[in-house]
Parts: structure tokens; C-alpha cells; sequence
């Protein structure tokens, strides 16, 4: 729901929501933005897992695609259109990769910026501010440039190219999944690659997973799918004069509908919508601070298998909600599933 963009909806749904109410938040993992929602629509959650071991589901998924050498920057994109990460870091083996990678993100419509040891110090910071503050979605750097660096909530590392150390796999993988979030680690890989992948992934005890390069059309279909939900959102933020006025386009564009040159008007006034989305992430909760998290987030102990038995039997508690920061009531406790 948050990478289709529904947060905003779902602050409006909020505000017609009982007040005494059990609310319950289920999710396969909890990267630090699904933190941030329970604490946001819940009153001091609990986190149920599911797990014997551990109470967060602290993990990174390691996946691969197999992808031509010819037109590989193209798969990047493709792939990007279908995880639609929040952020990520881009990895390349040269200063001539990454600058070619970053001009054809830009070119397709996207918010990146390179990192490279050929960039001074204080554009080096300037981009660095940019992407921590969250202003830049998309960083494409070199391991040397990259190295040191620590991007919270970071969703995605991609590897465009993998790594010519094995230790390097690693490191780059490491710049998601941090500090009880869970993250996503793609790496693009030719026919020959992957076998070499594969021996990384097995010496370091790494559960990785191939996935199969998306259709065109499938792409499409997941981006109309996206595009619609944010146009439906946004047209229900209009206020009744902005409807009225809107109505009066209504027969033009049944007209444009009706021939087939005209109705490429249509698509490219969709297509600019769609490109502006690309310049930020899905709306996402906002940051909370250390104590703020400590405050919403109650996380007790691992139970034991006789206190999962008592708890099973005990009756969902209620209690009261509170505001969140900018209107609306919140729910009560969470389970993670």
C-alpha cells in the first residue's frame, strides 16, 4: 500500500475510524517505514512474529536477474518501474559506468546523481546531503566512493554490475537492511555471471533468489496500475469548485477518445504526470526520533513456547487512541505476521 502511494489515503480513512476499535497491522517483514505507520494509525503496538528466534524479521532478500549484456541499462530501468524502490544505491565497477548509468536515469525521467572519486569534496557532500535528507532517490556510485558511507532507511543497494571481490558483495549489500529494517539487495547479471553469483552466495551462507526479468508488458501494467492510483487519489483531493471546473473538459476528452491520433494528447499529458512521480518516492510516514520510536514501538521479549500458548487464549485488549501529528485518530495494538 505505501509503495503504490496510498499513505495520503490512508491519512483520510483515519479520520472517520471509530474511536474504540482493535487495529491490527500485519506484514511479511518491517523495514523502518512500516515501523513508523504502527506507531503512527496504532497507540503503543506490540510486534507479534511469527518466528521462534527473533521479534523483527531483520533480513535483507538477495535477488538476481539475468539480464542481456546489450541494452543492460534498459533492464536496469525496467526493473526500477517494477520494485519501485523508496531509495537505493546503485553500484558500478567505473567512473565511466556510473556517469553512463546516472545520464540514462535522468534521461528516463529519474531523480539520480553519481558519486565518484573524480568529483570534489564539496560536491561530494552536496550529493551526500541530498540523498540522507532524502532529497535524491537514486545514488550511482563506485565501491571506492561509496565506501564509509551510511544512508538510513535506504530500501535498495543494486549491484548493475557484480563485484570483481567477493568481500565487495558484502559491503554493498550491507547498505540496506540496517538497524532492525529489512532491505532488498537486485543484483544484474549476464548468462556466465550468475555461476560466479552463486559461489559468493554460497560461501557466505546467503539464501539468494533468481527472478525472472520482466515482460514489457508487465511493466506496463504494474506502472498503469501505480498511475491510476495516484490520479484517483489526487482527484479526490480536489474541493467541489475544482470538480466543477474540471467537468468542463469532460466532452473534450470524450472526443480526444474517439480518435486514435488525438488520444496520444492523452497519454502524454499522463506520461508528464507520471514522470514528476519519478522525481520522489512514494509518500511515506514521517521520521520519528529515537524516543519517539521508543515511545510507539513496544517490543517485548521473545516469549517462550508455554507463554505463546497463554498468550493465544487472552482476549484482544482495548484502550483509548490518540491524534497523530497532523489530524485524525489512531488504532490501537499491531501484530506482525
Amino acid at each position: 500500500m505505501l509503495s503504490m502511494g496510498f499513505y495520503p489515503d490512508m491519512r483520510r480513512i483515519q479520520e472517520f475510524i471509530p474511536r474504540k476499535i482493535n487495529g491490527y497491522l500485519l506484514s511479511a517483514t518491517f523495514p523502518a517505514h512500516v515501523l513508523r505507520l504502527a506507531g503512527e494509525f496504532l497507540r503503543k503496538p506490540e510486534l507479534l512474529s511469527l518466528s521462534r528466534d527473533s521479534v523483527h524479521v531483520t533480513e535483507t532478500e538477495h535477488i538476481y536477474y539475468v539480464v542481456p549484456g546489450m541494452g543492460k541499462e534498459r533492464s536496469l530501468v525496467r526493473i526500477i518501474e517494477a520494485e519501485n524502490p523508496v531509495s537505493a544505491i546503485i553500484f558500478c565497477n567505473t567512473k565511466s559506468t556510473v556517469h553512463f548509468v546516472s545520464v540514462v536515469l535522468k534521461r528516463f525521467g529519474y531523480d539520480a546523481d553519481e558519486l565518484s572519486s573524480e568529483l570534489t569534496q564539496k560536491a561530494r557532500e552536496k550529493v551526500m546531503a541530498r540523498i540522507k535528507n532524502g532529497l535524491l532517490r537514486f545514488l550511482v556510485a563506485t565501491d571506492v566512493a561509496a565506501r564509509g558511507i551510511d544512508i538510513p532507511d535506504l530500501s535498495h543497494v543494486i549491484q548493475y554490475e557484480p563485484p570483481e571481490d567477493p568481500e565487495a558483495y558484502i559491503h554493498r549489500a550491507g547498505r540496506t537492511g540496517r538497524k532492525g529494517a529489512s532491505g532488498t539487495a537486485i543484483s544484474l547479471v549476464a548468462e556466465m555471471e550468475q555461476f560466479r553469483l552463486r559461489d559468493i552466495a554460497k560461501s557466505f551462507s546467503i539464501n539468494l533468489q533468481q527472478r525472472t526479468l520482466p515482460a514489457d508488458e508487465e511493466v506496463e501494467g504494474i506502472v498503469s496500475q501505480r498511475v491510476t492510483a495516484l490520479l484517483e487519489a489526487k482527484l479526490r483531493m480536489r474541493d467541489c469548485l475544482q470538480v466543477e471546473h474540471m467537468q468542463r473538459f469532460l466532452p473534450l476528452v470524450k472526443t480526444l477518445l474517439q480518435n486514435e491520433d488525438e488520444m496520444a494528447l492523452i497519454a502524454m499529458l499522463v506520461d508528464d504526470f507520471y514522470q514528476a512521480t519519478l522525481n520522489t518516492p512514494p509518500p511515506q510516514p514521517p521520521e520519528l526520533t529515537a524516543a519517539e520510536e521508543s515511545e510507539q514501538i513496544d517490543t517485548p521479549p521473545v516469549p517462550t513456547s508455554g507463554e505463546q500458548k497463554k498468550r493465544r487464549r487472552r482476549k484482544p485488549s482495548r484502550s483509548s487512541f490518540r491524534k497523530p501529528p497532523e489530524g485524525g485518530e489512531s488504532p490501537e495494538p499491531a501484530e506482525k505476521g
